[in-house]
């Protein structure tokens, strides 16, 4: 059954990490799958799980799916449900910004799978509206994710109220760093691991660069003028660092140059942020433009480019928000402008992903602005800030004088 819902969704033949995984979960291991996004992570263990399931089965959720955002356990719902279509299997998503009753009375008339956000994982448990005995699969999708955000302490408790007797737990990452192999340690028991490439590895068919840019002006320019050309740019995602800035650029593209664009951000409520992505698949929205709350929520085929307005502080995400472009084999690409500032970050994630980025240089169309004293003020600061933290004993040239520096200066 399963086999005729991959031949109506075209799939034709496993992806590498498919190839490795589902023989891994149908033997009943643990493991520990590291891939980057857009490689078929999801449908690696949602298919063995499934079959594993196979039919519906009382009331209660057999099969516990942990993901970061709530875009994502939206996505793999749909996967789910994609996958299961011929087999009467019950999956259900809960997430927090909505109801918690309605979720809990959907839990209440029965379901196969459960797939949650921690927190809200937590709140219906301690509501008394879940049995959890029944959990015989536990998995984490996007575990490095779910460790950025802090969610240990409630995963921790969700270990404890899930039987470990016959769970198999299968824990899936893009990268794979300490606080991930912690976490893997405590709750795995003698896992193999599947690593399709170096951890922190992109996606080979993303064509990757960066434009160094002098300040905020110039960035806005160059993005201008890259966004015009609608033929190339024809689906393009846009990551900011902040919400303001995200609303910032949302502003200004709308204004100068396309009016099919929405912003996503933590501060958009659940529909408009549902809203915003269905428009951008369905293709009514040429321009997304958000924060990284939708580096790993969002699957959607065929975005021509992404593009890094600013630099990921956070390197990993670099790798999580690329990977929404070149997805499922299809290419794509990824540019990222890097102010002076920034050009610790850049080396930061060419070590991560184990390559260099290929720089290109501002076309000249594009006004480079002289740099306002405000600005060049505020990233000397945050340049400064980059080389304390690399090196407690710097001293920049805005730390604070000492008083006998001070009284030596008056003197």
């Amino acid at each position: 059954m399963i086999l005729k819902a991959l031949a109506d969704l075209g799939f034709t033949s496993p992806t590498a990490i498919q190839e490795k995984v589902i023989p891994r979960i149908n033997a009943g291991h643990d493991l520990i799958a590291i891939a980057p996004t857009g490689t078929g992570k999801t449908a690696a263990y949602l298919i063995p799980v499934l079959s594993k399931l196979k039919f519906p089965q009382g009331d209660h959720p057999r099969a516990l799916i942990l993901v970061p955002t709530r875009e994502l356990t939206l996505q793999v719902e749909k996967m789910a449900g994609d996958l299961a279509r011929y087999m009467s299997l019950r999956s259900l998503a809960v997430y927090g910004g909505t109801g918690i009753k309605n979720q809990a009375a959907e839990i209440s008339k029965g379901q196969d799978i459960l797939i949650a956000t921690p927190g809200r994982f937590m709140d219906i448990y301690l509501m008394g509206e879940l049995f959890t005995k029944n959990f015989n699969t536990l998995v984490l999708d996007e575990a490095d994710k779910m460790m950025d955000m802090g969610f240990l302490p409630q995963l921790n408790r969700i270990l404890e109220v899930i039987p470990a007797r016959k769970r198999q737990n299968i824990l899936l990452s893009a990268t794979f760093p300490d606080k991930v192999q912690k976490l893997s340690d405590d709750f795995l028991k003698f896992p193999q691991k599947i690593e399709i490439r170096p951890q922190g590895s992109t996606a080979e068919s993303i064509d990757q660069y960066f434009y160094r840019v002098p300040n905020l002006k110039t960035k806005i320019n160059l993005l201008e003028f890259l966004l015009n050309d609608h033929e190339a740019f024809n689906k393009v995602i846009i990551f900011t660092k902040t919400k303001v800035t995200a609303n910032d650029v949302y502003k200004f593209i709308k204004r100068k140059i396309d009016q099919n664009v929405r912003v996503i951000h933590a501060n958009k409520d659940q529909n408009a942020r549902i809203n915003a992505i269905n428009s951008f698949r369905e293709g009514d929205t040429r321009i997304l433009v958000s924060t990284d709350v939708t580096a790993r929520g969002i699957d959607v085929d065929m975005v021509s480019h992404v593009i890094n307005f600013d630099v990921p502080v956070i390197h990993e995400e670099y790798v999580h928000r690329i990977g929404r472009t070149g997805r499922a084999m299809a290419s794509g690409e990824s540019i990222t402008f890097v102010t002076k500032p920034d050009e610790h970050h850049l080396l930061g994630i060419e070590k991560l992903i184990r390559g260099k980025i290929n720089e290109r240089k501002i076309p000249a169309e594009v006004e480079v602005t002289p740099t306002e004293a405000w600005e060049k003020k505020k990233m000397e600061q945050e340049e400064d800030l980059i080389k304390r933290k690399l090196d407690p004993d710097f001293k920049g040239a805005f730390h604070r004088k000492s008083p006998k520096n001070r009284r030596d200066r008056s003197s």
